[in-house]
């Protein structure tokens, strides 16, 4: 059954592909990122959810090494509710050559590699924005579970500069263990 979701994800990533993004101006990107600092849990706080995560609880992204320009990503969460069925998928990125690592492709299923930009990530590796150049989908993602207001209402202002619809955004319920 995960694997159908997958699909029918990918599916659906590719249809909203199709739309011009032409009238959009280029969204912008990190200049480079060291993924062995990258690497590492990140805490889903906020995003514009695909459609398996709209009732996702304690997501969290997950980053391994990279082996040459791969990278094995897990991303889990609990289905609609802390005490939710978890639910994981595997899908591997593959880092674009000459984007300064900023510039991923994350496929779920082969062939489909979808767009993958890291917007924004702080000098300290603690913050980070991934989005996609449609505006269709973002991730505000922390190394912890929790974030200050000021964070949040700073880091939701980037994504509002590169042109997302902050009323499509939903904050992800992220319980401390």
């Amino acid at each position: 059954m995960d694997l159908m979701k997958a699909l029918l994800l990918l599916s659906l990533l590719l249809i909203s592909s199709c739309r011009s993004v032409s009238n959009l101006p280029p969204i912008g990107t990190v200049a480079s990122v060291d993924l062995t600092r990258f690497a590492g849990d990140w805490f889903v706080i906020a995003n514009i959810p695909t459609f398996i995560e709209t009732q996702a609880f304690n997501a969290i992204e997950s980053y391994s090494e990279p082996v040459g320009s791969k990278i094995a990503t897990t991303f889990s969460f609990n289905q609609g509710g802390f005490d939710g069925k978890k639910k994981m998928y595997h899908p591997t990125a593959f880092i674009r050559e000459g984007s300064g690592n900023a510039v991923w492709g994350m496929q779920f299923v082969w062939p489909i590699k979808a767009e993958y930009r890291i917007v924004y990530l702080d000098t300290d590796y603690q913050f980070t924005i991934i989005g996609r150049s449609k505006r269709d989908y973002v991730w505000l993602m922390a190394r912890e579970p929790i974030i200050a207001e000021t964070d949040y209402d700073r880091l939701l202002k980037i994504i509002a500069e590169e042109g997302y619809d902050l009323g499509k955004i939903r904050r992800v319920p992220q319980q401390i263990l």
